[in-house]
């Protein structure tokens, strides 16, 4: 098969017309199993439960109450909270009366608050707490569209603010109350009333080289994903009503949203919240979920928590530990050699293993009952998803973008190829440019183009309707998709020569002591980067060493440090050819942070920003002088 040829899985849906909506399946749900627990969330410590009905019921509520609010068709409805109950209330809601929700990122700063809101018009705006009503606030004179600031949370809020456009969310579903007995059945109208070309959420992208752009996501696009959550053998998890699912990213992020709010939907998956972001890993050994998806660092983050707690261990538990775990180094081996399969051999080792390590460092992890586990929305290192399936997590990388509703391939049970993102999603055309390589997809899950930026949409989806993902891939075995690069970020050396960084990078990060790294070169002579240590990690180990630091910076200045990072280099630069491996690195004297323009809210690192930032420090590594950036 050649670099350019069309792959069409399963036939490419080129008319197809969606049999629901959203609301439609969740009020759905809520006439045949009305009893049945679609929701949990951890208030107090104490799970609360809401039944399909229930969660139905609040939703309608909300509908109603944006309907007295004089919220219309077409018009934007912005959610600015944690992942929790309510989020998923005003989503529903808001689609059930034909109106578009809009997520923002509960970490986005004010200023960035205020281009999302006044970019998508948004005349409502739902908002957790006293911090995200703030923010609001802060900006709310340059959103001449904002007439209602509702808020959940009314702790610091109450008695002490007289804006006349907030209200309680009390006093919110209180007029959704008197609406519906009022207007019975409106809600229930607008639903039915529902057609496949309706906007149903704009979803911003992370603007890693720009302001976020408002992608336009329909019932249609919509339907087409949560169709794919349900047919068999379609290269994700056929879920069904016994799944559970913790849900903890943010779900203005498209994969978040799919795997919470349509997944729930479409199948009757049980979502469970957790208290706060930074009780997640509570939350995933309480509930111990079915289907687990995560973004690279989550899974980075949780390989590096378990050299955490292996060297603290007592000497005796170390040394099982570090059996166990080249055992499932070598289970994970054999598993990427037979595509994820499992030989008499592995499942004998595993078994004696799963008595020994396995089954209690699963359960301590949130994975003892995982059946189905994602990595997504960004590159991953191959050894940390062998890490996983070694250990008897079945991991599989998948592969989508916002702009075509989060579906393009995936790595299917018994036919993983690790390295790659897999195979092309049911219903989906696939294919990479001749000349750039570039990823093309075309489906109809495609978005219906960015909220008023026509230019940018034009850019991005051809006359033929192929979406330009912006990402560089390139055929294994002739089946198999592997991403290269984002296009944007190859570097092309001083000497010609075309490099993707984030191979090289992910290699880095796949070690526990490292966190960011980014590889610089473009139009240099030869590759340096910067590179964050991982705190707790080397943090821990600088204890065991007994070498004193005082903070991130202190640490990363010891010389022992440097040291250590210097041979996860070099191990690094032995896996690429010599025009690709690293010649100098400095290490970041601070952590990236959002806040700071440094990361996106999905904590992608804006290369630009970064240039910028640390240029004094990049100009370092590539001065004549013998030490500099070593």
């Amino acid at each position: 098969m050649s670099s350019s040829s069309l792959v069409a899985a399963g036939g490419a849906r080129t008319s197809w017309t969606p049999e629901s909506t959203l609301p439609r399946r969740v009020r759905e749900h809520a006439r045949s199993t009305p009893d049945r627990v679609t929701l949990r969330e951890k208030n107090l410590g104490v799970w609360e439960e809401v039944t399909c009905a229930g969660y139905w019921d609040s939703a309608v509520l909300v509908g109603h109450a944006l309907l007295a609010l004089g919220t219309g068709v077409g018009d934007r409805v912005a959610v600015h909270s944690e992942n929790r109950r309510e989020w998923l209330y005003a989503d529903i809601g808001t689609v059930a009366i034909r109106a578009v929700t809009v997520g923002l990122y509960p970490t986005n700063p004010a200023a960035e608050v205020l281009h999302v809101l006044r970019d998508s018009g948004a005349a409502v705006l739902i908002a957790e707490d006293q911090e995200q009503v703030d923010k609001a606030l802060e900006v709310v004179d340059d959103l001449p569209d904002l007439r209602h600031i509702v808020y959940i949370e009314p702790r610091g809020i109450t008695g002490r603010y007289t804006d006349r456009r907030l209200m309680s969310w009390e006093e919110f579903l209180a007029l959704g109350a008197a609406h519906r007995s009022e207007h019975p059945g409106a809600v229930d109208r607008l639903v039915d009333e529902a057609e496949p070309g309706d906007v149903a959420t704009l979803v911003y992208t992370s603007g890693t080289t720009g302001p976020p752009k408002g992608a336009m996501l329909t019932i249609a696009n919509i339907e087409f994903a949560t169709s794919i959550f349900r047919q068999e053998g379609s290269g994700f998890v056929t879920a069904t009503p016994k799944d559970l699912i913790v849900s903890y990213l943010p779900l203005c992020h498209v994969a978040e949203r799919a795997f919470t709010v349509w997944l729930n939907a479409a199948s009757g998956t049980q979502v469970n919240f957790a208290e706060s972001i930074d009780t997640v890993q509570q939350a995933l050994r309480d509930v111990q979920p079915t289907i687990v998806f995560g973004v690279p660092r989550i899974w980075e983050k949780i390989v590096a928590g378990v050299h955490i707690r292996m060297s603290g261990a007592s000497r005796l538990k170390r040394a099982n530990f570090a059996l166990w775990l080249k055992a499932a180094d070598w289970i994970g081996s054999t598993l990427v050699a037979n595509r994820g399969r499992h030989t008499l051999a592995t499942r004998l080792v595993y078994a004696v293993g799963w008595l020994v390590l396995y089954r209690p460092l699963r359960e301590r992890l949130g994975l003892g009952k995982a059946r189905y586990a994602a990595s997504g929305a960004a590159p991953i290192a191959p050894e940390v998803l062998k890490f996983f399936m070694g250990i008897g997590v079945p991991m599989h990388e998948v592969y989508g973008m916002t702009e075509n509703s989060a579906i393009a391939t995936g790595n299917r049970p018994g036919r993983v190829v690790l390295g790659t993102v897999g195979e092309p999603q049911v219903g989906t055309e696939l294919r990479l440019d001749e000349q750039t390589g570039e990823v093309l997809t075309r489906h109809p899950g495609t978005f219906a183009g960015y909220w008023r930026n026509p230019e940018a949409t034009a850019k991005t989806i051809d006359a033929d309707g192929w979406l330009r993902t912006g990402d560089v891939g390139e055929w294994v075995d002739g089946t198999h998709l592997r991403i290269t690069d984002r296009i944007k970020d190859i570097i092309i050396t001083a000497g010609g020569k075309n490099i993707a960084p984030s191979e090289i990078e992910n290699h880095l990060k796949a070690s526990p002591y490292i966190k960011e790294a980014i590889v610089i070169g473009d139009r240099r002579k030869y590759l340096t980067a910067l590179i964050g240590i991982e705190l707790d990690t080397v943090g821990e180990w600088a204890q065991r060493q007994r070498i004193p630091f005082t903070t991130y910076r202190d640490l990363s200045e010891k010389s022992e440090v440097r040291k250590l990072v210097q041979g996860i280099v070099d191990e690094t630069n032995r896996r690429f050819a010599e025009v690709e491996t690293i010649k100098r690195f400095a290490l970041l004297p601070k952590q990236l942070d959002h806040e700071d323009g440094e990361l996106t809210a999905t904590q992608k690192v804006k290369r630009s920003a970064i240039a910028d930032q640390f240029a004094e420090l990049i100009e370092g590594l590539y001065s004549e002088t013998v030490g500099a950036g070593r």
